[in-house]
């Protein structure tokens, strides 16, 4: 052999072990970061929670849930941009900080779809709309027709600008016609409150945060804006059978790391992220949330958040909307 060759050859061996040594020993050096940017208690967390112990389990590494809310999700998401891509460090994503939010700043502080590493998706979930019980609308095409009654005097509420809330709110606004005032709040919670409370007139949310309420009477459903209808709410329509068909959305829930990296520790995560959601208790608790489990490998579910992006990108667009 010549000794030209040596060098390279100890490089690629070098390499070899090192792939071969990444794939037998990740995770092992330490336990795994898994950022949630938003607070305890809701969607979000409910995710990042159900799936943790029995991810953890299968990694046979301890799996620590890091909070960082604010700015509808995107600080987390701009942390995560800065870590290293081992592995070590993901995070919980959803659609408003990675299909929504950058779009309404004048500098988006990241790219949703270039700078991350797509592992996973876990869930898609319709949104509900609502209003009280005792509002006159049965549905939300009679809700249409009372507040084109009402001009200047309806309001939507959201868990926030730039969340999905508030683009629910506005894509309801561009299939309309109506002219609803955005009224934002710190988080669901609140925004839920002041709807019972009659100082806002609708909201339109994720089925984990507006299931309890419906259910419990406090709330009354007017459609779902996914393409079935939800189980846990078998009569209440879809939008598209009310002829709302644009306000079709889904919500997304997936498992995302910085980009760059490696393919052994993606396929690690992807394959065993999509065994946890095959376990029928695992489906069970999010078709409760109202959440159903979608399961997508890397690149499907790559491919489905740039879809996401481009739909709300347009809208943002046209409805001209800015937070900067």
């Amino acid at each position: 052999m010549s000794f030209k060759r040596i060098p390279a050859l100890l490089a690629f061996t070098a390499l070899t072990a090192a792939g071969l040594a990444s794939a037998q020993g990740y995770p092992s050096t330490k336990p795994i970061r898994l950022i949630v940017g938003y607070p305890p208690g809701g969607g979000i967390d409910f995710a990042a929670r159900t799936v943790q112990v029995p991810l953890q389990e299968a990694l046979k590494q301890q799996m620590v849930v890091d909070y960082k809310p604010g700015a509808s999700g995107m600080i987390a998401a701009t942390e995560l941009t800065r870590q290293a891509p081992d592995g070590y460090t993901l995070l919980l994503a959803n659609t408003g900080p990675f299909a929504i939010a950058p779009y309404l700043q004048s500098k988006p502080p990241y790219d949703p779809v270039k700078q991350f590493t797509y592992i996973g998706q876990i869930s898609q979930g319709s949104y509900i709309a609502v209003t009280r019980p005792d509002h006159p609308a049965k549905d939300l095409k009679a809700f249409v027709a009372w507040a084109k009654g009402q001009p200047g005097k309806v309001n939507f509420a959201s868990g926030g600008a730039g969340t999905s809330t508030h683009l629910n709110g506005e894509l309801m606004n561009q299939v309309t016609g109506l002219d609803m005032t955005h009224v934002p709040y710190k988080g669901s919670a609140p925004a839920v409150q002041d709807l019972i409370g009659g100082q806002t007139q609708i909201l339109i949310d994720a089925g984990s945060v507006l299931l309890p309420q419906v259910k419990g009477g406090k709330l009354k459903a007017l459609a779902v804006t996914g393409p079935r209808r939800d189980p846990q709410l078998p009569d209440v329509p879809t939008v598209k059978e009310l002829g709302l068909g644009g306000m079709e959305s889904v919500g997304f829930q997936g498992l995302v790391g910085p980009a760059g990296m490696p393919k052994d520790v993606v396929d690690r995560l992807s394959t065993e992220l999509a065994k946890v959601l095959a376990q029928p208790d695992i489906q069970a608790k999010f078709a409760t949330a109202g959440a159903e489990v979608h399961s997508l490998g890397p690149t499907e579910f790559s491919a489905f958040v740039k879809a996401d992006n481009e739909k709300w990108a347009k809208l943002i667009r046209e409805r001209k909307l800015q937070l900067d």
